[in-house]
């Protein structure tokens, strides 16, 4: 069955394009969810209008993600925790650490956007980058310091 999809899909295809895929898939995921719209000779004729408004839509929201992007570079983060007499963490600072001091300060990313290869488990400086879009990555710059007793 072909298809236009309304909204960007993983595997499938971006906003506007269409594309052919199982009716089962149409009629129980992309359909009920507003994610596609069926191939009809007047969806086709009404395409061109779709794209536009698509990348209308698209150009708005990648401008907020980039001021969004700016806001976290230009933060610098402070992780106060206890640690043992060599100065070894107990726990670590995790994506969900960093999710909730950014909520405190307003800013709302998913935790997907937070690209950690490891939790930080050392004392002092470190830099974490965040993909909030294809064309917005960003470097969060923190610092994790000792408790005072």
């Amino acid at each position: 069955m072909k298809v236009i999809l309304t909204e960007n899909i993983e595997k499938v295809g971006s906003k506007g394009e269409v594309v052919n895929v199982k009716n089962g898939f149409a009629r129980n995921y992309l359909f009920p969810r507003n994610y596609a719209l069926p191939a009809t000779p007047q969806n086709l004729k009404n395409l061109e209008g779709l794209k536009q408004k698509f990348a209308a839509e698209e150009q708005k929201k990648l401008e907020e993600l980039k001021q969004l992007g700016e806001q976290i570079a230009s933060l610098h983060l402070t992780f106060v925790r206890k640690t043992d007499e060599h100065d070894n963490l107990f726990g670590s600072v995790s994506e969900s650490d960093l999710i909730q001091e950014l909520k405190q300060r307003n800013i709302d990313i998913p935790k997907t956007a937070i690209n950690m290869e490891k939790h930080i488990k050392i004392l002092g400086d470190f830099e974490v980058p965040v993909h909030l879009h294809k064309e917005v990555n960003v470097i969060l710059h923190g610092t994790v310091e000792k408790e005072a007793e």
